[in-house]
């Protein structure tokens, strides 16, 4: 019998901005790194939805409840919660991770986002799974270099001792 790599199980997602594809079917194939963390969730139910109807996020279904919640519960323009939580319920739905690493975007999500069987960028937010349209990532990418060494020096945070 071959000797085989144990599958290494991630309990946080991985950093970084990944390239994935929405196949004609919808099914968004994600990166190993993805699936070791989707993976080893004690429930493997996600709901893929978008709140803003400009980026696609997965989140595992016990993380959106308690996100879900918070929105319920902001005190701020009362508007907002409601324009939030209606995008989220007609943009999203259940999903789980298929054998082969593939999770399901509801066909109105794909459409509103320009995503049907496009490449997308893909990265870790907070917890949850952000997917990109090639045009809003450009549109990120564009915002992201106007930063100057004064902005990155104001952010960082100092060296550890």
């Amino acid at each position: 019998m071959p000797d085989s790599a144990p599958i290494v199980k991630m309990k946080e997602l991985p950093c970084g901005m990944y390239n994935a594809r929405l196949d004609d079917k919808g099914r968004l194939k994600l990166p190993t790194q993805f699936q070791r963390y989707f993976g080893a969730l004690d429930d493997p139910r996600l709901f893929v939805t978008s709140l803003d109807r400009r980026i696609a996020r997965i989140f595992p279904l016990a993380l959106w409840r308690a996100h879900e919640h918070f929105i319920e519960t902001y005190a701020g323009d009362p508007k907002l919660p409601k324009r939030m939580l209606f995008n989220a319920a007609d943009l999203g739905g259940e999903a789980e991770m298929d054998a082969q690493g593939r999770v399901l975007f509801a066909p109105e999500l794909r459409r509103e986002l320009g995503i049907e069987n496009q490449n997308v960028r893909i990265r870790n937010s907070k917890g949850w799974v952000e997917v990109l349209s090639e045009k809003i990532y450009e549109e990120m990418k564009r915002d992201a270099a106007g930063l100057t060494e004064d902005d990155v020096s104001n952010v960082e945070a100092p060296r550890p001792n």
